[in-house]
């Protein structure tokens, strides 16, 4: 399993550098002055009296994984001299990022009870950032960037030393994914639905904007599709009068339920364009023409991700996705609800390979389509079973004798793909890009957020 692990020689009482230095890196920071320690061993602190981080099995790294290529990537991650994992994209570590996506640390002081709970008052106390040579630092906008996936964005383009504008409706999103950054000089949070347009001064728009989860989608397909559309029509327009790169992420979906397997960048799909799942299909493949329209007829910088399945802290409980769906019901002791026989397959990546995928592509040259997904495929009911036993793990090592939950089966949903699963050639040979997360180190953490977040008081 997974253990903390800083960059190699990374220590919160080396003197030989500031704790933000080791945990970011030296580079574009030796000329200007060191960060404040307070400041710099905040997230070694935090992470060392995180709950989350005890949440964690194998605690010592003897049996980690952390860092390992995926089964049949061919993928070989790259490792310091002392055989651990180098930082993700951006130079940034994976303690600093658990940091601020674990129960009690990404709004510290935070408290709840029963009945209530308790916000922090007085100035924050920021996550070290870099310090970037003005003419390396960009004005990058996330739409969406208070949703799941936009938010471990934001924290990554932070990070980084960038000044981030993040744009949501709030609708799937929240505010407390991104509670840590508000009020940092570098950050700034807008609500705004991207239906209407917004005139900002950027650099790179990164475009994630749209309900993901099918209980969400479909609750408003009318709405669904306008953000398909006019958000994608809005972002694009901003994007070429401010000359920014645009990067729309779109979706394994345009794939509909594919004939062809694995799914490679170069097949048009196979989409029921009139069906209860069309609303986000049609609007991702609508987006995807639009893009490339503005791009051929008006010159915008564009790129396109497909994503896969994605997993990780701060999902949205009640989504009805798969990995949400099973983890939580498995925490209650509550029935495995599987639609259809449990023999359909997905490939589940977790949210960090997805960062980087998207960094990687914003960063490339490379304008088609890329795949960005794991290539592990499991069926629905081995995924059931896989998180069942972790729940179970997991439970025994705070004594926790709750109800084993077993799996009961529901008519298939319409329209639901049998088989789903990437071929992520493209993104090795363009971007250097591969998992380096298998799914069950994956879901070991997020197993472990979720169980913090359901007892946390």
């Amino acid at each position: 399993m997974i253990s903390p692990r800083r960059p190699s020689g990374v220590s919160p009482t080396s003197n030989s550098m500031s704790a933000a230095q080791q945990i970011l890196g030296s580079a574009n920071m030796s000329e200007s002055p060191a960060q404040s320690p307070t400041s710099g061993e905040r997230n070694d602190r935090l992470w060392d009296m995180s709950s989350f981080r005890h949440g964690l099995p194998d605690e010592g790294g003897n049996s980690s994984t952390a860092g390992a290529p995926v089964a049949g990537t061919n993928s070989e991650p790259e490792k310091n001299d002392d055989g651990t994992p180098k930082p993700m994209r951006g130079g940034v570590s994976l303690d600093t990022m658990r940091s601020l996506y674990g129960p009690g640390t990404g709004f510290g002081g935070l408290r709840r009870s029963n009945s209530s709970v308790v916000y922090p008052g007085g100035p924050p106390e920021f996550p070290p950032v870099k310090k970037l040579n003005p003419l390396q630092k960009k004005r990058i906008l996330v739409s969406g960037g208070a949703g799941f996936v936009g938010s471990h964005l934001v924290d990554r383009l932070m990070l980084m030393g960038h000044d981030v504008i993040a744009i949501d409706n709030y609708f799937t999103g929240s505010k407390m994914n991104l509670a840590h950054w508000f009020g940092h000089p570098n950050f700034e949070m807008i609500r705004h639905d991207v239906v209407d347009p917004i005139m900002l001064e950027v650099d790179q728009i990164y475009h994630l904007a749209c309900p993901a989860s099918p209980v969400h989608y479909q609750a408003n397909p009318v709405k669904t599709l306008k953000t398909g559309f006019f958000g994608t029509y809005n972002m694009l327009g901003l994007a070429k009068r401010v000359k920014a790169r645009f990067l729309l992420t779109s979706t394994s979906e345009v794939y509909g339920d594919p004939e062809e397997h694995p799914q490679k960048e170069t097949y048009w799909g196979h989409v029921n364009c009139i069906g209860p799942r069309a609303c986000y299909d049609e609007g991702k493949r609508v987006a995807e023409a639009l893009t490339y329209s503005y791009a051929r007829q008006d010159g915008v910088d564009v790129r396109v991700a497909r994503i896969f399945n994605t997993f990780g802290p701060r999902m949205n409980w009640h989504d009805g996705r798969v990995v949400s769906n099973f983890i939580v019901q498995a925490l209650k002791g509550d029935d495995i609800t599987i639609y259809g026989d449990g023999s359909a397959t997905r490939s589940f990546q977790y949210v960090h390979d997805l960062v980087d995928g998207l960094i990687a592509l914003m960063e490339s040259d490379y304008t088609d389509p890329v795949n960005l997904g794991n290539p592990e495929e499991y069926t629905i009911k081995e995924f059931a079973d896989m998180i069942v036993e972790l729940v179970n793990e997991h439970r025994a090592r705070y004594g926790d004798a709750g109800k084993t939950s077993t799996v009961t089966y529901l008519p298939a949903v319409a329209d639901d793909p049998q088989r789903r699963k990437p071929d992520t050639t493209r993104a090795k040979e363009v971007l250097g890009w591969a998992p380096q997360w298998a799914a069950i180190d994956g879901l070991k953490e997020t197993v472990a957020y979720f169980y913090q977040m359901m007892h946390q008081h």
